[in-house]
């Protein structure tokens, strides 16, 4: 028999304890809330009750008589007042904000609007339909986490000097792998796939960044041209594990994913979207927030409440300065931390998570919070370090314990290689973690989470064959995306048959892979760039789930058959070199003990790089020297040439080695200087060709009669 107590203010949420369930929902200015249960389909509400307590601002009730699997909502009274920023409507049914788990998707119907579309007075005529067959419900679940009957899992908890991320899409990554089984490809369980971890380990990947699994929405705009949200960012809930990709293990394919890949080593970041939710601007649906409280979730003009502040893009932005909602975001990534064993997360628009309550803050509640929270500062926090609002771009503005992705070196990185004039310097900085945008916050360089491609934008492939995107597809008529990707289609636009062309883009995407491992940082591959992923020049493929965004394993491989093996090459290469994984940046300094610099810069025609130097515009080749105050012993000489022209590269007869040997070249199908390779002395001469890298690495000069490798050039 179901009965109703007073119950507990906390926690909010529905919470099982064995004999029923305590539900507790904030909100400041409503009135009164009604709990709905519903039947297992979710489309037949079977009881409706009042929260029978209210303790200050959290209206509560404990009901007996109901237990895990019990799908539910709320509706809740108050003030129909937009001008005054209130938009209670007790016909719309609410997704709980804490819901663990939810059944069902948004239907789109004009009855999910709390107001009636089309009315003379706009969204100030309350609309009176009933929401609830249209709006998906909460599932009560049971707390207590099992990991089933596997040894409990523990998180590798990988050094930072050590990370290299692999951004990926969870039905993206797994949906055209044919050896996995049909029903697994596209779920959460498919990432535990001995085919998947694999080939992640092969790769030498330390951590999977994923694209947004919080419960999230199809946009109406989208359904109406027959296209999907792929990317996820529209959230509907936070606590919530996107129910598309549960497949047959539901939220326990989840699970054992994450412990499978800790098992090999494999930390799980989750890419997350506290800056806004799918309920849009003021004329946006009431799905949850908006009907619980609109006027304490979203930012709103203080002289035009009846609207919401957007500093997102998206119509609103959440309002992490009210403490209910940030506790409501704190208690969320605390969730996945201890619920799923998530070990970090990359905010999405940080920016405006740190506005308190408009500007950014570095002192903002949201970052004071997180850096004194015992769970949450002991896990990666990774900030996507702009918003589109005023006073929003703040690369290098947050504070210690936070990596930032870093879009200065994409660009830099790219400018180079495509050739553009005066980048030298720009590049020199970004090669060596961007002291100059991170050391004035005391941080690190694995600060720098640095990349040539994301989701967002081009994949490394359709970065050398395409100058302008090609997003017809999403039906906006090709003005949505980037417009300037400082990108280069070497000679022609799309696929090509021309050998040269073709030849020249797979030296392209490997210097420019060369450049991302062998920078001082935190590289980030995209999802399928180490098999020439093709997006077909789409670069805002964010509606296409569908071939053009899924990885396709197979096609990717034969388009350049050995690029798989060149970036497992460079991984290790990476991992047996202590100077690309400091702990510290270079300055310049020179080490008393040895009398070498820790870094020295080249110029190809045989001295240090002067002032001088580095203000000539049509300057394009540069060596770095590092690794001289390396743990491991082991000097390294980095060469890169952006011309197309070959270069002679003289190091200086008294530079203070004894000989560098060649073992690592992007002119190479897979990178690797076999055979007998070329020592580079002072006083000798490389020919670095054309749009190449190469890497030295120091030995001391052999014995007479043990002469190893020859000097190239005269």
């Amino acid at each position: 028999m179901q009965r109703m107590d007073d119950g507990l203010p906390a926690p909010l949420g529905a919470t099982w304890d064995g004999r029923g369930v305590n539900f507790a929902l904030f909100s400041t200015h409503g009135t009164a809330v009604d709990l709905c249960l519903f039947d297992p389909t979710g489309r037949k509400e079977t009881r409706r009750m009042r929260l029978p307590a209210r303790t200050g601002e959290v209206w509560h009730g404990y009901l007996t008589g109901v237990y895990p699997g019990q799908l539910y909502g709320y509706r809740v009274h108050g003030p129909y007042e937009p001008d005054r920023g209130h938009r209670f409507n007790p016909n719309k049914l609410l997704v709980d904000p804490y819901a663990r788990q939810l059944f069902g998707r948004v239907r789109w119907h004009d009855a999910v609007f709390s107001y009636r579309l089309g009315a003379h007075r706009g969204d100030l005529t309350m609309d009176r339909r009933d929401s609830a067959p249209m709006i998906p419900k909460g599932v009560v679940v049971d707390a207590a986490v099992t990991w089933g009957d596997r040894r409990p899992d523990r998180p590798p908890r990988r050094d930072w000097r050590d990370a290299l991320f692999y951004e990926a899409h969870v039905k993206g990554l797994t949906e055209l792998r044919h050896d996995l089984p049909a029903g697994v490809r596209g779920t959460y369980t498919a990432l535990g796939h001995p085919a998947i971890v694999d080939h992640l380990v092969k790769l030498g990947v330390t951590a999977v960044e994923l694209l947004p699994i919080h419960a999230f929405v199809d946009d109406r705009f989208l359904q109406e041209r027959g296209l999907r949200n792929y990317w996820g960012y529209s959230t509907l809930n936070f606590f919530s594990p996107e129910p598309r990709y549960f497949g047959e293990g539901g939220v326990h394919g989840l699970r054992a994913a994450i412990a499978t890949l800790h098992d090999a080593g494999i930390e799980v970041i989750l890419d997350v979207v506290y800056n806004h939710t799918a309920e849009g601007n003021h004329l946006g649906p009431t799905l949850s927030f908006r009907g619980v409280d609109n006027a304490v979730y979203y930012k709103q003009p203080s002289d035009a409440p009846r609207l919401t502040w957007d500093s997102t893009g998206t119509g609103n932005t959440l309002d992490l300065s009210h403490p209910r909602v940030l506790q409501m975001c704190l208690d969320s990534l605390r969730h996945w931390v201890e619920a799923y064993h998530i070990d970090g997360f990359r905010f999405d628009l940080a920016s405006a998570l740190a506005r308190d309550p408009f500007a950014y803050n570095q002192r903002s509640g949201f970052l004071q919070a997180v850096a004194q929270d015992p769970v949450l500062s002991q896990v990666k926090l990774i900030a996507e370090p702009w918003d589109v609002g005023e006073g929003g771009y703040r690369v290098g503005g947050f504070p210690a314990g936070w990596s930032e992705w870093n879009d200065k070196w994409r660009d830099a990185t790219r400018s180079f290689w495509r050739g553009d004039p005066g980048r030298i310097p720009e590049l020199a900085r970004v090669l060596t973690g961007s002291r100059d945008t991170f050391e004035p916050s005391r941080r690190h360089p694995w600060a720098s989470v640095q990349f040539v491609t994301a989701h967002d934008g081009f994949t490394l492939h359709d970065l050398v064959s395409y100058n302008e995107r090609h997003n017809e597809a999403n039906g906006e008529n090709n003005q949505d995306g980037h417009a300037n990707n400082l990108s280069w289609n070497c000679g022609a636009e799309g696929p090509t048959d021309d050998a040269q062309v073709n030849a020249l883009r797979a030296r392209q995407k490997r210097n420019l892979l060369a450049t991302l491992l062998f920078s001082i940082g935190t590289p980030m591959l995209l999802m399928g760039d180490e098999l020439s992923r093709t997006q077909e020049g789409n670069n805002n493929a964010y509606a296409q789930d569908n071939p053009i965004s899924w990885m396709d394993w197979e096609a990717g491989e034969a388009r350049d058959p050995s690029l798989l093996a060149f970036v497992r090459a460079l991984t290790r290469m990476r991992r047996g070199y202590g100077a690309f994984r400091r702990a510290a940046f270079l300055t310049g300094a020179v080490f008393p003990e040895s009398e070498l610099k820790d870094v020295y810069w080249l110029a190809p025609e045989g001295r240090e790089m002067r002032q001088a130097d580095w203000a000539q515009e049509m300057r394009r080749a540069l060596g770095m020297q590092i690794g001289n105050d390396a743990r491991d012993g082991r000097r390294l000489l980095l060469l890169v040439n952006a011309a197309p022209e070959d270069i002679r590269f003289h190091l200086a007869a008294d530079f203070p080695a004894e000989r560098f040997v060649h073992v690592f070249d992007t002119r190479l199908p897979d990178g690797v200087v076999r055979g007998r390779p070329h020592a580079l002395r002072p006083g000798g001469v490389f020919l670095l060709e054309g749009r190449s890298l190469a890497l030295f690495q120091h030995e001391a000069a052999p014995q007479a009669g043990h002469r190893h490798g020859a000097r190239h050039g005269p």
